[in-house]
């Protein structure tokens, strides 16, 4: 046979080798391609314009360093700082800042071989534009969940309006000069507040899956002792177990419907919630500020109590519809009763609004999941009153077994989804 003729009669049999060939890839397992990694939110903090009693005096931020300890549920290799001026009224200008591992929850000292410089588009100074939030290049850090993290950023020229969370549960330190890179800050005054410091950022190729958890008071942890790290968010922060990152957006105070201590629930969404990398899932749990202002120093009449509450659950639809809307599932806690407390002089017809509120919160189809708080703290016997082993004394509040249970009582699994 001729060399040609040899040749071509090798095809069928290489056609149906590659035939084999293919219906064995095709029978085998697919491989998963790689995770893209992505930034997430790893801790943030809701940004307000601080009551008077709450702010720091004039000229205490003029050539000022200060550091703020956080913990974030994330572990990273690669970390961003966000920095806020949401609420200065011009240009806020920082011209260093770092981030290093805390030598310790408290003191201010720093791990001195972790201390890292941050840089803004590649400069060590940024100023931000009034309204608005900036945030730092990325650093290689190696950062575990739940290590304390600490930010120092100085000021050459004191802010026009500070942009503020006052309920910080953690200690800061503000020290004269630039001290950004400081070890240690000898001297430096202490302050349970955060100032300018709205979230940190970590890369992760893992899916992303982090709960903001919305509220007042509660979710923000009156009570709780400064750094002791025992709100509700922080124990279920641990049971998540550094896997899904828990982000506290509570304000004390904070009403849904109208601007108090704090914009109102509806005007920080965005910032709060929609605005944080890698959110998944949104635990709602607001309203008892609403009505309690309602009757706090004058009576209301039926047509307001009735307009609150369509007012109230009007907005949680808009809430819910806004978050399916970003791919995010809404979970809603049911508001905790409040007859005991003497500031909002609670009657017949603010446990009514709360009881119809919770009704529409328990009726299938308005949230994702319900997380029957109400339910659980109320005392059997008093179902108006907090049980007396979860009440901090005042009638609205839990105490820390009251933080603890509720932090341990909100179901996982939806939250793994």
């Amino acid at each position: 046979m001729p060399v040609a003729d040899r040749r071509y009669s090798c095809l069928p049999r290489r056609a149906a080798a590659l035939a084999l060939t293919a219906a064995v890839l095709a029978a085998a397992p697919a491989v998963a391609a790689p995770r893209a990694c992505t930034w997430q939110a790893a801790w943030s903090s809701s940004q307000l314009s601080p009551a008077a009693d709450a702010q720091l005096e004039p000229g205490a931020l003029r050539d000022a360093t200060l550091r703020q300890i956080v913990r974030p549920s994330l572990a990273a290799q690669r970390v961003r700082v966000r920095f806020s001026n949401a609420f200065g009224r011009a240009p806020l200008t920082i011209d260093a800042a770092t981030v290093a591992l805390a030598a310790a929850p408290v003191g201010g000292a720093l791990r001195p071989t972790s201390v890292r410089p941050l840089r803004f588009a590649g400069h060590a100074a940024v100023t931000i534009p009034a309204g608005a939030d900036w945030v730092s290049d990325a650093v290689d850090l190696s950062l575990r969940a739940f290590d304390d993290l600490a930010v120092s950023l100085h000021l050459p020229v004191e802010p026009d309006g500070q942009t503020a969370h006052p309920g910080s549960r953690a200690t800061s330190y503000l020290a004269r000069g630039d001290r950004t890179g400081a070890v240690e800050l000898p001297g430096a005054r202490a302050i349970d507040r955060w100032y300018l410091l709205a979230g940190i950022e970590v890369e992760r190729c893992a899916a992303p899956g982090g709960v903001v958890a919305f509220g007042d008071s509660i979710t923000d942890g009156y009570g709780v002792k400064p750094n002791s790290y025992t709100r509700w968010t922080d124990v279920l922060a641990r049971r998540l177990g550094g896997r899904i990152a828990v982000l506290n957006a509570g304000i004390g105070g904070n009403r849904v419907l109208l601007d108090g201590l704090g914009p109102s629930a509806l005007a920080r969404l965005d910032r709060d919630v929609f605005g944080q990398a890698g959110v998944r899932h949104l635990i709602l749990f607001e309203g008892v500020n609403d009505i309690g202002v309602l009757t706090r120093d004058a009576p209301a009449s039926p047509d307001q109590h009735r307009a609150l509450v369509e007012r109230i659950t009007g907005a949680f639809a808009q809430i819910v519809a806004r978050a399916h809307a970003h791919g995010i599932m809404v979970h809603a806690a049911t508001i905790l009763p409040f007859a005991g407390s003497a500031y909002y002089h609670p009657g017949a017809e603010s446990e009514a609004d709360r009881r119809a509120i919770n009704a529409w919160l328990r009726a299938p189809g308005h949230v994702d999941s319900v997380i029957d708080l109400d339910q659980l703290l109320r005392d059997p016997a008093r179902p108006t009153y907090l049980a007396s082993r979860y009440d901090s004394g005042d009638g609205l509040h839990p105490n820390a077994a009251g933080y603890r249970l509720i932090g341990e009582s909100i179901p996982l699994a939806p939250l793994r989804r």
